[in-house]
């Protein structure tokens, strides 16, 4: 899990994708269109993947991507759909702002 988090912490916007994911390609679209350069890890193409999808299991990600860390912190993943409903309200764009991910 610390692998996790500190990958998390290194850029101000981090997704947990897999390759062949329609989610994953579907959120990190939604990002690109706000201009963000999101830090991405593929999992199914990293060797520590299973180890990293564990983590992200125990911490509340089911399934385990598309996980979308923003400053560090979670703020959701698939099922929650959370990316999507602060993407209709101005929250994600303040997120993004507040994080340095974007400028005005």
């Amino acid at each position: 899990m610390d692998r996790v988090l500190a990958l998390a912490s290194e850029a101000p916007v981090v997704i947990f994708s897999q390759s062949s994911c329609c989610m994953c390609h579907t959120v990190k679209t939604l990002f690109y269109d706000y201009g963000v350069n999101p830090a991405i890890y593929e999992l199914d193409l990293d060797p520590r993947g299973r180890e990293i999808e564990r983590a992200l299991l125990k911490l509340g990600c089911n399934p385990s991507v598309p996980a979308v860390f923003i400053g560090g912190r979670l703020v959701g993943g698939a099922r929650e759909v959370m990316i999507h409903q602060l993407n209709i309200s101005p929250t994600l764009r303040n997120l993004l702002i507040g994080a340095g991910a974007i400028h005005l």
